[in-house]
This record gives structure tokens, C-alpha cells and sequence, in this order.
């Protein structure tokens, strides 16, 4: 399971939520949460799901599209703070 520890009984909530509603707001909106790989390492990763249903119309399941961003997070993350940083010392703090 790629949810960390602290995300599961939230993350299991949302997907009882959906099963039971059939419907869910991540099918046409990309959420991005923390993930852990096999080995323990933290990673960033954006999902969206689809609704997978029986001919019946019944909703039998969710299948997730997932993309490991750690790179572009991080990368954004440095970013602020050199901005943070540049901005600081252009109004003198």
C-alpha cells in the first residue's frame, strides 16, 4: 500500500464514501497527496480515479492513475524558498 500510516483510516473513508455513493470529485480533478514506496521512501505523487462499473450500471471498483512528482515537487518547493529568500532581502529584512 502506497498511503502512508498517518493517511490510511482518511484515505479508506473517502473510497467506503465512494463506493457507496458512486460518486467521487478526483475523476476529473487531479489530487496530490504523500505516498510511500515498498522500501519506506516518501514520495509525491497526483492521482485521479474512474468509476469502474458493471454493464448494470452497479459500481464495482475505482482504478487509480497515479504519477510520481517528487522531482517537480521538490523542485517547487526550492524554488519558494529562494523566492522566499530573494524577496526577504530586496525589502531589507
Amino acid at each position: 500500500m502506497i498511503i502512508p500510516e498517518r493517511l490510511r483510516a482518511r484515505h479508506w473513508t473517502g473510497f467506503n464514501n465512494t463506493m457507496a455513493t458512486g460518486v467521487t470529485r478526483y475523476a476529473r480533478q487531479v489530487l496530490a497527496v504523500p505516498a510511500i514506496r515498498k522500501d519506506g521512501t516518501s514520495i509525491s505523487v497526483e492521482f485521479t480515479v474512474a468509476l469502474l462499473h458493471e454493464p448494470s450500471g452497479a459500481l464495482v471498483g475505482i482504478a487509480a492513475i497515479i504519477r510520481d512528482v517528487t522531482a517537480r515537487w521538490e523542485e517547487d518547493r526550492a524554488l519558494k524558498k529562494r523566492l522566499a529568500a530573494l524577496e526577504a532581502k530586496s525589502s531589507g529584512g
